[in-house]
Parts: C-alpha cells; sequence; structure tokens
C-alpha cells in the first residue's frame, strides 16, 4: 500500500475515533448528569442494514424488519461514519493542518456533518426533516448541534495527539 494512503487511514482513523468517542463521552455526560436517555443505536443499526437492501426511507424504523445484531451494527455505523469524516477532514484541510491542526476547520465539518443526520439518517428513520416529525424537533436539533461540536472538538485532539507520535 503506498504509504500516502497508508498515511490518509492511520490519520482517519485516529481522527475519527477520537471525534466520535468525545461524542459518546458527551452522551454519558448527559445520561449520567442531565439524566437525558443514552443514544440507542439500534435503530441507526437497522437502518444501515437496510440501505443495502434497497430501503432508504422508512415511515417508522421501528416497525421495519429487525436484526439480530442491528445494536452493534450501530456502533459499527457510528465509528466507521466517524472514521469517513477523520478521512474528509485530513482531505479538505490538506497537509498543513495535520502538521498543525487548528480547531477552527474540525469544528466546521463536525458543523456540516449534522446535515448528513437531519437530510438523510433522520428522515430515512421516519423522524422528519431535521427531526420535524418528532415532538421535541428544536431539543433533537439543538443536542444533534452540541454533540457534533463534541466531535469536532475531538478530532482536533485526535489531529493534535497525531503531532506528538506521527
Amino acid at each position: 500500500m503506498p504509504q500516502i494512503l497508508t498515511d490518509l487511514l492511520l490519520r482517519a482513523l485516529v481522527i475519527g475515533i477520537c471525534g466520535t468517542a468525545a461524542m459518546d463521552i458527551w452522551a454519558i455526560i448527559l445520561h449520567r448528569v442531565f439524566k437525558q436517555p443514552k443514544p440507542n443505536w439500534g435503530p441507526v443499526g437497522r437502518w444501515f442494514l437496510h440501505v443495502p437492501r434497497g430501503k432508504v426511507f422508512h415511515e417508522d424504523i421501528a416497525q421495519a424488519a429487525g436484526f439480530r445484531f442491528e445494536n452493534a451494527a450501530g456502533w459499527v455505523a457510528h465509528y466507521v461514519t466517524g472514521i469517513v469524516y477523520g478521512g474528509a477532514l485530513v482531505l479538505i484541510a490538506g497537509p498543513e493542518w495535520s502538521a498543525n491542526p487548528t480547531l477552527l476547520p474540525a469544528l466546521v465539518l463536525a458543523w456540516i456533518t449534522v446535515g448528513a443526520g437531519w437530510f438523510l439518517l433522520q428522515p430515512g428513520m421516519g423522524a422528519g426533516w431535521a427531526a420535524s416529525k418528532r415532538p421535541n424537533p428544536w431539543k433533537i436539533r439543538a443536542l444533534n448541534l452540541v454533540a457534533h461540536t463534541w466531535f469536532g472538538l475531538g478530532m482536533w485532539v485526535g489531529g493534535l495527539l497525531l503531532t506528538l507520535v506521527y
């Protein structure tokens, strides 16, 4: 494998995993301190498992056929998505960012990625555009923005960690 591809994959892995882990730490804080429900990655896994079978949009993902391993699939999809976004950050921000990571590019990309949830995942699962079919769409939107801010902070920290060892 060419060195440039190996470098991109390593950076994507570290940056994406750090960003996703930061988002998960925020979810734990929300649960323990503010008594918010823990994230349920099962429905997300169910959605991801239906996509290759040709079904992207559901009226209600809870009514769609289930899979035995959908919770694990949801967790895997959550982290793989973070890794893909980590790779996108490295590619878009370029080698200068990798050599000297700054917060703003990571935050901007993280905020942009909210759109994937609002305009693909949530409608795909039956929640409507930006959770518009849920009883509390503005709360969900705000929590999405805060969670993705944590994701951006985590990607930045991942980039900084890489400068220490790589």
